[in-house]
């Protein structure tokens, strides 16, 4: 797999361990809540102040949200998976979606999503990600047109995350695309290098003189050491089902690091 700006197939690597998940919500006016629990984030309140801290964060957040829209029917419905205060929901309208349905297991995420201005369109839904095949059938609704994932498959157990993407896969018509976006490292010493440096000179001294949660950005270093490959994510979205799966990394010092995963759901349900 190439960590040059365009997509690329990604070659699988050991088939990943088996296991489940869930976070994200629909807008309108109330929350529906289906079960689910408290995600990573305790402080929702500053957590659009703390993720502004990254340079990028925005631009990419909307060229993968770009990505998606692109791929998905006019009026189409996209879920936003592990939505938090609604950043993605937004990049998504930036993009040209209209009918957005924001997913989260963290009801105080979801407040806060919930407390901003929002079109007809969308509407948030209390529940985990890995329920939203079933939730959906029960109200009468999907299968989904496109998903969206960001930063969210990295919280997910490393035992659940085959599951949670088979879950997803169950979500989707036949043909419809998924983006996710997350921090994964490209195999070599120079991401974790510059992760390591980045996060230990930037990002935590700025995000704890914001938020004074330090214990909260050692998380998120080590998940992202942690977290699979991205050809190690490729290789299990085969496995639950997608096709056509393709890998791309975004420019700049995140090059490497941050990455897109774009597939289709295949015919067959995983």
């Amino acid at each position: 797999m190439g960590v040059g700006g365009g997509w690329a197939a990604a070659r699988a690597l050991t088939p990943p361990p088996r296991g489940r998940h869930g976070r994200g919500p629909p807008v309108g006016p109330p929350v529906v809540r289906v079960g689910g629990r408290g995600g990573v984030w305790g402080g929702a309140g500053r957590y659009d102040l703390v993720v502004g801290l990254n340079p990028g964060y925005h631009r990419h957040l909307r060229s993968a949200a770009r990505t998606l829209v692109e791929q998905t029917p006019a009026g189409g419905l996209i879920a936003d998976l592990g939505c938090g205060s609604g950043l993605s929901t937004r990049a998504l309208l930036q993009a040209g979606a209209t009918q957005v349905m924001g997913v989260d297991a963290s009801a105080g995420m979801l407040r806060a999503a919930q407390a901003k201005s929002w079109p007809g369109g969308v509407r948030f839904l209390h529940s985990p990600a890995q329920d939203l095949a079933q939730v959906l059938r029960d109200r009468g609704e999907g299968p989904l047109d496109g998903a969206f994932a960001a930063y969210l498959l990295r919280n997910v157990p490393g035992a659940q995350r085959l599951d949670f993407l088979r879950a997803l896969h169950a979500a989707l018509r036949p043909g419809a695309t998924v983006v996710l976006q997350d921090y994964s490292l490209a195999p070599g010493r120079r991401p974790l290098a510059t992760w390591r440096l980045v996060c230990r000179t930037v990002i935590k001294p700025l995000a704890t003189a914001v938020d004074g949660n330090a214990e909260l950005y050692d998380y998120l270093e080590e998940s992202v050491v942690t977290n699979w490959s991205p050809a190690r994510i490729a290789a299990a979205m085969t496995e639950a089902g997608f096709t056509d799966v393709l890998v791309r990394t975004v420019p700049g010092w995140q090059r490497g690091i941050l990455h897109d995963i774009r597939a289709r759901a295949g015919g067959a349900r995983a």
